[in-house]
């Protein structure tokens, strides 16, 4: 019975703490986006570190630039799928609120999501600024949105193989 007690009130949050967490990711998400466009003319970049600058670029497109060179009907598509994306990861958030590792993959996919989801409807792009690097060759700029994205991802995996290890 105590056990049973245990779950009702893990559930009864509800979705809220999750939704919190998505808000500080966007949160921190858009305050360093209006950081760097303040701090940063478009393309200009400065070093960090031996492997790291932080620079302004835009993309029109998806992950890695993806739809990019597109004549900007992908703005539109991108956001219906953001959108689309959104009202289900609430769904499954509210399904599966006692799942504490799977809903933090969620919250922060939602989070990175909507983050991204405000540049392109406010400016028609997404805003990045994180530059790795090695010698020449530069993994595509991203931001703290993408961050929270692949963060989650690494979260459902995790998830996963705990499930299917128990």
């Amino acid at each position: 019975m105590a056990n049973k007690n245990k779950l009702i009130n893990k559930s009864n949050h509800g979705i809220a703490p999750w939704l919190g967490i998505a808000a500080i990711v966007i949160l921190l998400d858009q305050l360093s986006k209006i950081t760097i466009t303040r701090l940063f003319s478009y393309g200009e970049s400065h070093p960090v570190t031996s492997f790291f600058n932080l620079v302004l670029v835009y993309n029109k497109g998806a992950a890695f630039s993806f739809l990019a060179a597109e004549g900007g009907w992908q703005r539109y598509l991108l956001t219906a799928i953001s959108v689309v994306a959104a009202l289900f990861i609430m769904y499954l958030l509210k399904r599966h609120a006692g799942k504490s590792l799977f809903c933090w993959a969620l919250a922060m996919i939602l989070g990175g999501a909507i983050g991204n989801l405000i540049d392109r409807v406010a400016y028609g792009h997404v805003i990045d600024f994180l530059d790795f690097y090695a010698r020449s060759w530069h993994f595509p700029a991203f931001n703290i949105a993408d961050s929270a994205i692949s963060l989650g991802a690494v979260l459902f995996v995790l998830d996963e193989l705990r499930r299917v290890n128990k």
